[in-house]
């Protein structure tokens, strides 16, 4: 059975780089749009890896055997 210690420890990852881009994007007029869509952008990578990675771990299906004749 797997664990689920690399979910959280990417989740972590993403966590603080969305820590950064809150505490570090630059001053200005357009502050909330470049600060909400790297984060975003960020949410969405995490989901797209967090679903293939599950996928691959829990498939709802499981692997047939092809018969290979000798």
């Amino acid at each position: 059975m797997s664990s689920s210690l690399p979910t959280l420890f990417i989740l972590a990852i993403v966590l603080a780089l969305m820590a950064c881009a809150w505490f570090f994007t630059p001053k200005g007029p357009q502050q909330t749009l470049i600060r909400t869509s790297f984060m975003l952008s960020l949410a969405c990578c995490y989901l797209m890896w967090m679903v293939t990675y599950l996928a691959q771990v829990h498939p709802l299906e499981r692997p047939r055997k092809a018969f290979v004749p000798e």
